[in-house]
This record gives structure tokens, sequence and C-alpha cells, in this order.
């Protein structure tokens, strides 16, 4: 069986979580919740600091600030459409599993954001690697139609994965 998610691990503590299962069970679900086989695709990620996901941002983004998740299609699939499903990449059946793209994601912002919303930090790690696969999928949420149907797809993705809606607002 081969992997979906190719990890690169940067900084440390992100083992200390459990980086290498979270990435692979959400790049998974994400895919198959899609009709998607995990086998024919592919992703890299990197598990990184603050630091390193701001220089990210201002060199690809101009963006001089630390976030949480970045990504890096590895084609351009969103729809002309808003709120429209993206063109889907299809496999050509061949030997190699097609690249998605690249995400990164930084430890001390989602370790904050995680206890800021009150979530687990397993859990908020395991939105933001879903929302990634989604951006490599040429989903968006630029304008409210496309942020609708992402936002359902994260929804119906982590209720598989048995957590909770992230978008409730709860007090």
């Amino acid at each position: 069986m081969s992997e979906t998610v190719d990890l690169l691990i940067e900084d440390p503590r992100w083992q200390t979580i459990g980086l290498e299962e979270i990435s692979q069970a959400a790049a998974d679900a994400t895919l198959r919740h899609l009709r998607l086989d995990p086998e024919a695709f592919e992703l890299s990620l990197m598990g990184c600091d603050d630091a390193r996901i701001r220089a990210l941002n201002v060199e690809f983004r101009e963006n001089d600030k630390a976030t949480n998740v970045l990504s890096w299609p590895s084609e351009e699939r969103a729809s002309e459409q808003r709120g429209a499903m993206p063109e889907l990449p299809q496999t050509g059946g061949g030997p190699f599993a097609e690249e998605l793209g690249d995400i990164a994601i930084a430890y001390e912002t989602c370790v904050r954001e995680a206890e800021e919303l009150g979530r687990s930090t397993t859990d908020h790690v395991t939105h933001l690697i879903v929302h990634g696969v989604l951006h490599l999928l040429g989903f968006d949420h630029i304008d409210d139609k496309d942020a609708a149907l992402m936002e359902g797809l994260e929804r119906e993705i982590l209720e598989i994965l048995g957590i909770s809606d992230p978008y409730s607002i709860t007090d």
C-alpha cells in the first residue's frame, strides 16, 4: 500500500502529536469522500514552525505574518463558476501516483489556534490538513459560494473522522 502523504518534519514538535498518522488519515479521508483513490495520488506535507511559514507566506503571498497552513496545487483545478465543483484530477492508471501539490503547516500557530478555539490540537490539525488537501484539489473560499461548498465538504469529511463541526458556534 502506498502512502498518500510524503511528509517532511522540519520542527520535531510535530512528532509529539503524530503528524504522520494525522496527515495520512486526513488526506485519505478527503480523497475517498470525493470518490478518488488515495493510492493513485500523492502530496507533500511539511511540518514547520511559524518562522518558516512566515518566510513562505512572504515569498509566495507577499504577506509578512505567520499563518496556519499554506498550499501549492500542482495544477489549477478551480471551477470558473462560483460555488461549483472544481475539475477533480483523473489518473491515467500508470504506475506512479499523480502529484497533487504541497502543503506547509506551522506548529505554533496551530497549537495557539486550537487552544483559542477550545479544540484538541489533533482535531484542529486534522481540519487544517483536510482544508489544505481541498485547496490542492481546486476548492477555495474566496467568495461566499466557494466557501459554502468547501466548508460543507470539510464538515462532512471531519464527521467521517469523528471530529465535530469546526464552524459551529458554541459558547
